[in-house]
Protein backbone atom coordinates (compact mmCIF):
# COMPACT_ATOMS: atom_id res chain seq x y z
CA UNK A 1 0.00 0.00 0.00
CA UNK A 2 3.02 2.28 0.07
CA UNK A 3 4.10 4.60 -2.68
CA UNK A 4 6.90 7.00 -3.49
CA UNK A 5 5.74 10.58 -3.12
CA UNK A 6 7.25 12.80 -5.84
CA UNK A 7 7.27 16.00 -3.81
CA UNK A 8 8.91 14.39 -0.77
CA UNK A 9 6.22 15.60 1.63
CA UNK A 10 6.51 12.47 3.80
CA UNK A 11 10.21 13.18 4.31
CA UNK A 12 9.41 16.72 5.40
CA UNK A 13 6.68 15.46 7.72
CA UNK A 14 9.10 13.13 9.41
CA UNK A 15 11.82 15.75 9.76
CA UNK A 16 9.32 18.19 11.24
CA UNK A 17 8.08 15.67 13.80
CA UNK A 18 4.43 15.80 12.70
CA UNK A 19 2.25 13.31 14.60
CA UNK A 20 -1.48 12.97 15.15
CA UNK A 21 -2.43 16.06 17.16
CA UNK A 22 -5.90 14.81 18.07
CA UNK A 23 -4.49 12.64 20.83
CA UNK A 24 -3.25 9.45 19.15
CA UNK A 25 0.22 10.75 18.23
CA UNK A 26 0.74 8.40 15.27
CA UNK A 27 3.58 9.60 12.99
CA UNK A 28 1.89 11.16 9.97
CA UNK A 29 4.66 10.40 7.48
CA UNK A 30 3.82 6.70 7.87
CA UNK A 31 0.08 7.22 7.40
CA UNK A 32 0.60 9.38 4.30
CA UNK A 33 2.74 6.72 2.62
CA UNK A 34 -0.51 4.84 1.82
CA UNK A 35 -2.54 4.98 -1.39
CA UNK A 36 -6.22 5.82 -0.85
CA UNK A 37 -9.10 7.45 -2.74
CA UNK A 38 -10.39 9.72 0.06
CA UNK A 39 -8.83 11.98 2.67
CA UNK A 40 -10.91 13.38 5.53
CA UNK A 41 -10.16 16.33 7.79
CA UNK A 42 -11.52 15.53 11.23
CA UNK A 43 -12.97 18.70 12.70
CA UNK A 44 -15.81 16.95 14.52
CA UNK A 45 -14.34 17.57 18.01
CA UNK A 46 -16.86 15.92 20.32
CA UNK A 47 -15.15 15.89 23.75
CA UNK A 48 -17.22 18.07 26.10
CA UNK A 49 -15.79 21.56 26.75
CA UNK A 50 -13.01 21.29 24.14
CA UNK A 51 -12.98 23.90 21.36
CA UNK A 52 -9.43 23.96 19.98
CA UNK A 53 -10.28 22.42 16.59
CA UNK A 54 -13.04 24.94 15.87
CA UNK A 55 -10.71 27.77 16.91
CA UNK A 56 -7.99 26.45 14.60
CA UNK A 57 -10.42 26.37 11.67
CA UNK A 58 -11.74 29.88 12.39
CA UNK A 59 -8.23 31.33 12.57
CA UNK A 60 -6.18 29.16 10.19
CA UNK A 61 -8.65 27.63 7.71
CA UNK A 62 -6.51 28.28 4.63
CA UNK A 63 -3.49 26.46 6.12
CA UNK A 64 -5.65 23.55 7.30
CA UNK A 65 -7.03 23.17 3.80
CA UNK A 66 -3.49 23.37 2.39
CA UNK A 67 -2.64 20.44 4.65
CA UNK A 68 -5.65 18.51 3.39
CA UNK A 69 -4.56 19.15 -0.19
CA UNK A 70 -1.07 17.88 0.63
CA UNK A 71 -2.60 14.74 2.16
CA UNK A 72 -4.51 14.13 -1.06
CA UNK A 73 -1.39 14.71 -3.15
CA UNK A 74 0.69 12.36 -1.01
CA UNK A 75 -1.86 9.54 -0.96
CA UNK A 76 -3.21 9.93 -4.48
CA UNK A 77 -6.71 10.65 -3.17
CA UNK A 78 -9.17 12.26 -5.56
CA UNK A 79 -11.78 13.09 -2.93
CA UNK A 80 -11.16 15.68 -0.18
CA UNK A 81 -13.71 15.79 2.64
CA UNK A 82 -14.08 17.87 5.77
CA UNK A 83 -16.13 16.57 8.70
CA UNK A 84 -17.40 19.31 10.99
CA UNK A 85 -20.43 19.82 13.23
CA UNK A 86 -23.17 21.90 11.63
CA UNK A 87 -23.36 24.10 14.73
CA UNK A 88 -19.84 25.49 14.17
CA UNK A 89 -21.09 28.39 12.05
CA UNK A 90 -17.96 30.54 12.27
CA UNK A 91 -15.64 27.69 11.32
CA UNK A 92 -17.92 26.64 8.46
CA UNK A 93 -17.96 30.19 7.12
CA UNK A 94 -14.16 30.18 6.97
CA UNK A 95 -14.10 26.82 5.21
CA UNK A 96 -16.68 27.98 2.68
CA UNK A 97 -14.53 31.03 2.02
CA UNK A 98 -11.43 28.95 1.18
CA UNK A 99 -12.72 25.47 0.43
CA UNK A 100 -14.29 25.64 -3.06
CA UNK A 101 -10.99 26.43 -4.77
CA UNK A 102 -9.53 23.29 -3.20
CA UNK A 103 -12.41 20.97 -4.24
CA UNK A 104 -13.28 20.20 -0.62
CA UNK A 105 -16.62 18.58 0.29
CA UNK A 106 -18.08 19.71 3.62
CA UNK A 107 -19.82 16.98 5.63
CA UNK A 108 -22.00 18.67 8.25
CA UNK A 109 -22.45 16.49 11.31
CA UNK A 110 -24.87 16.46 14.22
CA UNK A 111 -23.89 17.58 17.71
CA UNK A 112 -23.52 14.07 19.12
CA UNK A 113 -20.94 12.14 21.08
CA UNK A 114 -18.65 10.61 19.77
CA UNK A 115 -18.88 12.03 16.23
CA UNK A 116 -15.09 12.48 16.14
CA UNK A 117 -14.39 8.75 16.43
CA UNK A 118 -12.73 7.59 13.19
CA UNK A 119 -15.18 4.71 12.69
CA UNK A 120 -18.14 7.06 13.15
CA UNK A 121 -16.64 9.77 10.94
CA UNK A 122 -15.66 7.51 8.06
CA UNK A 123 -19.14 5.99 8.00
CA UNK A 124 -20.85 9.39 8.22
CA UNK A 125 -18.76 10.88 5.40
CA UNK A 126 -18.34 7.94 3.02
CA UNK A 127 -20.93 5.36 4.06
CA UNK A 128 -18.11 2.84 4.46
CA UNK A 129 -17.60 0.66 7.53
CA UNK A 130 -14.01 0.00 8.61
CA UNK A 131 -13.42 -3.74 9.14
CA UNK A 132 -13.48 -4.87 12.79
CA UNK A 133 -10.11 -4.15 14.44
CA UNK A 134 -9.12 -2.46 11.17
CA UNK A 135 -7.97 0.95 9.99
CA UNK A 136 -9.50 3.59 7.68
CA UNK A 137 -6.79 2.66 5.15
CA UNK A 138 -8.58 -0.67 4.63
CA UNK A 139 -11.55 1.16 3.10
CA UNK A 140 -9.43 3.59 1.10
CA UNK A 141 -9.48 6.49 3.57
CA UNK A 142 -6.94 8.56 5.49
CA UNK A 143 -8.24 10.66 8.39
CA UNK A 144 -6.31 13.49 10.05
CA UNK A 145 -7.19 15.93 12.80
CA UNK A 146 -7.33 19.56 11.65
CA UNK A 147 -4.34 20.54 13.78
CA UNK A 148 -2.34 17.71 12.24
CA UNK A 149 -3.14 19.12 8.79
CA UNK A 150 -2.10 22.60 9.92
CA UNK A 151 1.21 21.19 11.15
CA UNK A 152 1.65 19.31 7.88
CA UNK A 153 1.15 22.49 5.85
CA UNK A 154 3.77 24.25 7.93
CA UNK A 155 6.13 21.27 7.73
CA UNK A 156 6.00 21.56 3.94
CA UNK A 157 7.68 24.95 4.30
CA UNK A 158 10.24 23.64 6.77
CA UNK A 159 8.57 24.52 10.10
CA UNK A 160 8.91 21.78 12.74
CA UNK A 161 6.31 21.08 15.42
CA UNK A 162 7.27 23.22 18.42
CA UNK A 163 3.85 24.31 19.73
CA UNK A 164 0.49 22.73 20.60
CA UNK A 165 -3.03 24.13 20.45
CA UNK A 166 -4.71 23.46 23.81
CA UNK A 167 -8.10 24.42 25.23
CA UNK A 168 -8.00 25.39 28.92
CA UNK A 169 -11.55 25.24 30.29
CA UNK A 170 -13.78 24.22 33.17
CA UNK A 171 -13.15 25.87 36.51
CA UNK A 172 -10.84 28.61 35.20
CA UNK A 173 -11.32 32.38 35.16
CA UNK A 174 -10.98 32.87 31.39
CA UNK A 175 -11.50 29.73 29.28
CA UNK A 176 -9.41 30.02 26.13
CA UNK A 177 -7.52 28.16 23.44
CA UNK A 178 -3.79 28.78 23.23
CA UNK A 179 -0.89 27.85 20.99
CA UNK A 180 1.56 26.80 23.70
CA UNK A 181 5.27 25.91 23.35
CA UNK A 182 5.83 22.22 23.92
CA UNK A 183 7.16 21.52 27.38
CA UNK A 184 5.37 24.35 29.19
CA UNK A 185 3.95 23.14 32.52
CA UNK A 186 0.22 22.63 33.09
CA UNK A 187 0.43 25.16 35.90
CA UNK A 188 1.81 27.88 33.63
CA UNK A 189 -0.78 27.10 30.96
CA UNK A 190 -3.62 27.30 33.49
CA UNK A 191 -2.37 30.65 34.79
CA UNK A 192 -2.65 32.01 31.24
CA UNK A 193 -6.37 31.23 31.46
CA UNK A 194 -6.67 33.32 34.60
CA UNK A 195 -5.96 30.47 37.00
CA UNK A 196 -8.29 28.06 38.70
CA UNK A 197 -11.52 29.36 40.23
CA UNK A 198 -11.55 26.59 42.85
CA UNK A 199 -9.09 26.01 45.66
CA UNK A 200 -8.33 22.35 44.94
CA UNK A 201 -8.74 21.60 41.23
CA UNK A 202 -8.35 18.27 39.51
CA UNK A 203 -7.24 18.25 35.87
CA UNK A 204 -8.67 16.09 33.10
CA UNK A 205 -5.97 15.87 30.42
CA UNK A 206 -7.56 15.45 26.99
CA UNK A 207 -11.15 15.66 28.19
CA UNK A 208 -13.53 14.25 30.80
CA UNK A 209 -14.67 11.31 28.63
CA UNK A 210 -11.50 9.84 27.12
CA UNK A 211 -8.84 11.76 28.99
CA UNK A 212 -6.97 10.98 32.18
CA UNK A 213 -7.03 12.57 35.60
CA UNK A 214 -4.05 14.28 37.21
CA UNK A 215 -3.34 16.78 39.95
CA UNK A 216 0.28 17.38 38.94
CA UNK A 217 0.70 20.97 37.77
CA UNK A 218 4.32 20.33 36.77
CA UNK A 219 3.38 17.97 33.92
CA UNK A 220 4.40 19.36 30.51
CA UNK A 221 2.37 20.09 27.40
CA UNK A 222 3.10 17.50 24.68
CA UNK A 223 2.21 17.00 21.01
CA UNK A 224 -0.91 15.06 22.03
CA UNK A 225 -2.29 17.39 24.74
CA UNK A 226 -5.63 18.59 23.36
CA UNK A 227 -7.11 20.19 26.45
CA UNK A 228 -6.93 20.72 30.20
CA UNK A 229 -10.33 20.63 31.90
CA UNK A 230 -10.32 21.75 35.53
CA UNK A 231 -13.04 20.58 37.93
CA UNK A 232 -13.37 20.89 41.71
CA UNK A 233 -11.80 18.07 43.69
CA UNK A 234 -15.21 17.11 45.09
CA UNK A 235 -16.93 16.95 41.68
CA UNK A 236 -18.68 13.65 41.04
CA UNK A 237 -16.62 12.97 37.92
CA UNK A 238 -13.39 13.40 39.87
CA UNK A 239 -14.61 11.08 42.60
CA UNK A 240 -15.56 8.43 40.03
CA UNK A 241 -12.28 8.64 38.13
CA UNK A 242 -10.27 8.50 41.35
CA UNK A 243 -11.71 5.16 42.48
CA UNK A 244 -9.21 2.24 42.33
CA UNK A 245 -9.82 -0.31 39.59
CA UNK A 246 -10.16 -3.10 42.15
CA UNK A 247 -13.04 -1.19 43.71
CA UNK A 248 -14.64 -0.60 40.30
CA UNK A 249 -14.48 -4.33 39.56
CA UNK A 250 -15.84 -5.31 42.96
CA UNK A 251 -18.80 -2.97 42.61
CA UNK A 252 -19.49 -4.21 39.07
CA UNK A 253 -19.31 -7.84 40.15
CA UNK A 254 -21.88 -7.32 42.89
CA UNK A 255 -24.22 -4.73 41.35
CA UNK A 256 -24.50 -5.30 37.57
CA UNK A 257 -27.99 -6.60 36.81
CA UNK A 258 -27.35 -7.15 33.07
CA UNK A 259 -29.79 -4.48 31.90
CA UNK A 260 -27.61 -4.20 28.75
CA UNK A 261 -28.05 -0.40 28.42
CA UNK A 262 -24.26 -0.14 28.08
CA UNK A 263 -24.43 -2.31 24.98
CA UNK A 264 -27.64 -0.88 23.52
CA UNK A 265 -26.19 2.67 23.55
CA UNK A 266 -22.63 1.70 22.56
CA UNK A 267 -21.63 3.65 19.42
CA UNK A 268 -19.57 0.77 18.03
CA UNK A 269 -22.34 -1.76 18.69
CA UNK A 270 -24.80 0.53 16.91
CA UNK A 271 -22.47 0.61 13.88
CA UNK A 272 -22.65 -3.18 13.73
CA UNK A 273 -19.50 -4.25 15.59
CA UNK A 274 -19.57 -7.06 18.15
CA UNK A 275 -18.96 -4.91 21.22
CA UNK A 276 -21.07 -6.01 24.18
CA UNK A 277 -19.98 -4.34 27.43
CA UNK A 278 -22.73 -6.02 29.45
CA UNK A 279 -21.19 -9.41 28.67
CA UNK A 280 -17.79 -8.13 29.73
CA UNK A 281 -19.37 -6.97 32.99
CA UNK A 282 -20.97 -10.39 33.44
CA UNK A 283 -17.60 -12.05 33.32
CA UNK A 284 -16.23 -10.00 36.23
CA UNK A 285 -17.57 -12.90 38.30
CA UNK A 286 -15.94 -15.64 36.24
CA UNK A 287 -13.29 -17.91 37.69
CA UNK A 288 -9.65 -17.82 36.63
CA UNK A 289 -10.47 -20.59 34.14
CA UNK A 290 -12.90 -18.32 32.32
CA UNK A 291 -10.58 -15.35 32.29
CA UNK A 292 -8.78 -16.67 29.22
CA UNK A 293 -11.74 -15.95 26.97
CA UNK A 294 -14.20 -13.73 28.83
CA UNK A 295 -12.84 -10.54 27.33
CA UNK A 296 -13.60 -10.88 23.63
CA UNK A 297 -16.73 -8.69 23.67
CA UNK A 298 -14.64 -5.72 24.77
CA UNK A 299 -11.87 -6.04 22.22
CA UNK A 300 -13.50 -3.77 19.62
CA UNK A 301 -14.40 -1.10 22.20
CA UNK A 302 -13.15 2.42 21.36
CA UNK A 303 -13.03 3.50 25.05
CA UNK A 304 -15.33 6.47 24.44
CA UNK A 305 -16.62 6.15 28.01
CA UNK A 306 -20.28 6.58 27.11
CA UNK A 307 -21.27 3.32 28.81
CA UNK A 308 -19.62 4.22 32.12
CA UNK A 309 -20.50 7.92 32.28
CA UNK A 310 -23.90 8.01 30.56
CA UNK A 311 -25.61 4.70 29.84
CA UNK A 312 -25.30 2.68 33.05
CA UNK A 313 -28.20 3.46 35.44
CA UNK A 314 -26.16 2.16 38.40
CA UNK A 315 -23.01 4.16 37.59
CA UNK A 316 -20.86 1.07 37.14
CA UNK A 317 -17.68 0.85 35.04
CA UNK A 318 -18.19 -1.15 31.82
CA UNK A 319 -15.67 0.97 29.89
CA UNK A 320 -12.96 0.20 32.44
CA UNK A 321 -13.85 -3.51 32.30
CA UNK A 322 -13.49 -3.38 28.50
CA UNK A 323 -10.12 -1.65 28.86
CA UNK A 324 -8.94 -4.49 31.09
CA UNK A 325 -10.37 -6.99 28.61
CA UNK A 326 -8.41 -5.46 25.73
CA UNK A 327 -5.20 -5.42 27.75
CA UNK A 328 -5.71 -9.04 28.71
CA UNK A 329 -6.24 -10.11 25.11
CA UNK A 330 -3.04 -8.32 24.10
CA UNK A 331 -1.17 -10.24 26.80
CA UNK A 332 -2.65 -13.49 25.49
CA UNK A 333 -1.86 -12.61 21.87
CA UNK A 334 -5.55 -12.81 20.92
CA UNK A 335 -7.64 -10.61 18.65
CA UNK A 336 -11.41 -10.62 18.18
CA UNK A 337 -13.02 -9.47 14.96
CA UNK A 338 -16.53 -10.64 15.75
CA UNK A 339 -18.63 -13.20 13.83
CA UNK A 340 -17.97 -13.62 10.12
CA UNK A 341 -21.00 -11.62 9.04
CA UNK A 342 -21.45 -8.53 6.87
CA UNK A 343 -21.35 -5.35 8.94
CA UNK A 344 -24.68 -3.61 9.18
CA UNK A 345 -25.61 -0.66 11.42
CA UNK A 346 -28.30 -1.24 14.03
CA UNK A 347 -31.78 -0.16 12.82
CA UNK A 348 -32.06 2.14 15.86
CA UNK A 349 -28.58 3.67 15.47
CA UNK A 350 -29.78 7.16 14.60
CA UNK A 351 -32.39 7.22 17.33
CA UNK A 352 -29.93 6.24 20.03
CA UNK A 353 -27.37 8.97 19.42
CA UNK A 354 -26.41 10.98 22.51
CA UNK A 355 -26.63 14.79 22.11
CA UNK A 356 -23.59 16.54 23.54
CA UNK A 357 -25.66 18.93 25.65
CA UNK A 358 -27.57 16.04 27.20
CA UNK A 359 -24.27 14.31 27.96
CA UNK A 360 -22.86 17.45 29.60
CA UNK A 361 -26.00 17.72 31.70
CA UNK A 362 -25.64 14.12 32.87
CA UNK A 363 -21.96 14.72 33.68
CA UNK A 364 -22.75 17.80 35.75
CA UNK A 365 -20.54 20.11 33.67
CA UNK A 366 -23.12 22.11 31.72
CA UNK A 367 -22.29 25.20 33.79
CA UNK A 368 -18.75 25.12 32.37
CA UNK A 369 -19.83 25.00 28.72
CA UNK A 370 -18.78 28.36 27.32
CA UNK A 371 -16.62 29.67 24.46
CA UNK A 372 -12.85 29.24 24.67
CA UNK A 373 -11.66 31.80 22.07
CA UNK A 374 -8.19 31.67 20.57
CA UNK A 375 -5.64 33.72 22.50
CA UNK A 376 -2.65 34.31 20.22
CA UNK A 377 -0.28 35.62 22.87
CA UNK A 378 3.49 35.13 22.64
CA UNK A 379 4.84 32.78 25.28
CA UNK A 380 8.14 33.38 27.05
CA UNK A 381 8.53 30.42 29.40
CA UNK A 382 11.51 30.30 31.75
CA UNK A 383 12.04 26.61 30.94
CA UNK A 384 10.44 23.73 29.07
CA UNK A 385 10.45 19.99 29.75
CA UNK A 386 10.39 18.19 26.40
CA UNK A 387 9.36 14.56 26.76
CA UNK A 388 11.06 12.19 24.32
CA UNK A 389 7.98 10.02 23.82
CA UNK A 390 5.24 12.32 22.59
CA UNK A 391 4.15 9.93 19.85
CA UNK A 392 3.31 6.33 19.04
CA UNK A 393 6.35 4.10 18.62
CA UNK A 394 9.84 4.27 20.05
CA UNK A 395 10.95 7.22 22.19
CA UNK A 396 13.39 9.67 20.62
CA UNK A 397 17.02 9.69 21.79
CA UNK A 398 18.79 12.93 22.80
CA UNK A 399 21.04 14.64 20.25
CA UNK A 400 22.20 17.26 22.79
CA UNK A 401 23.96 17.26 26.15
CA UNK A 402 23.69 19.43 29.27
CA UNK A 403 25.33 22.77 28.65
CA UNK A 404 24.56 22.85 24.91
CA UNK A 405 22.96 25.97 23.48
CA UNK A 406 19.93 25.36 21.26
CA UNK A 407 17.76 27.51 19.04
CA UNK A 408 13.97 27.38 18.74
CA UNK A 409 13.06 24.75 16.16
CA UNK A 410 16.38 22.88 16.42
CA UNK A 411 16.13 19.10 16.36
CA UNK A 412 17.28 17.90 19.80
CA UNK A 413 16.17 14.25 19.76
CA UNK A 414 15.42 11.66 17.08
CA UNK A 415 14.53 8.02 16.46
CA UNK A 416 16.45 5.63 14.22
CA UNK A 417 15.39 5.60 10.59
CA UNK A 418 14.06 2.03 10.87
CA UNK A 419 11.92 2.80 13.95
CA UNK A 420 8.38 4.09 14.22
CA UNK A 421 8.51 7.47 15.92
CA UNK A 422 9.23 11.15 15.44
CA UNK A 423 11.97 13.66 16.31
CA UNK A 424 11.61 16.32 19.01
CA UNK A 425 12.53 19.97 18.44
CA UNK A 426 13.34 22.71 20.90
CA UNK A 427 10.32 24.93 21.48
CA UNK A 428 12.42 27.82 22.84
CA UNK A 429 15.98 29.04 22.52
CA UNK A 430 18.22 28.47 25.51
CA UNK A 431 20.59 26.14 27.30
CA UNK A 432 20.08 22.43 27.88
CA UNK A 433 20.18 21.83 31.64
CA UNK A 434 19.46 18.10 31.58
CA UNK A 435 19.06 15.35 29.02
CA UNK A 436 17.91 11.85 29.93
CA UNK A 437 16.18 8.93 28.25
CA UNK A 438 12.86 10.45 29.31
CA UNK A 439 13.14 14.19 28.75
CA UNK A 440 15.27 17.19 27.80
CA UNK A 441 15.03 20.37 29.85
CA UNK A 442 15.82 23.70 28.17
CA UNK A 443 16.14 26.95 30.14
CA UNK A 444 15.60 30.23 28.30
Amino acid sequence: MTATVPNGITTRLREAGVVGAGGAGFPVHVKWAARVDTVIANGAECEPLLHKDAEIIENFAAEVLDGLRLAAEATGAGRLCFGIKAKKKGAIAELEKHGPSRRVELSLLGDYYPTGDEFELVHAVTGRLIPPAGLPLEVGVVVNNVETLLNAARAASGQPVTHKFVTIAGAVARPATFRIPLGVSFGEAIEAAGGSTVERPAIFVGGVMMGRLTRDLSEPITKTTTGLILLPEDHHLVERMSRPVTSKNRIGKSACDQCSYCTELCPRYLLGYDVQPHKVMRTLGFSALGSDFWSKWGDLCCSCGLCTLYSCPEELYPKEACDQAKAQMRRLGQKWRGPDLPLEPHPMAEGRRVPLKKLEQKLGILEYEQPAPFDGRDWTPRLVRLLLKQHAGAPASPLVRPGDRVTAGQKIADVKSDQLGAPVHASIAGRVTSASEKEIVVEA
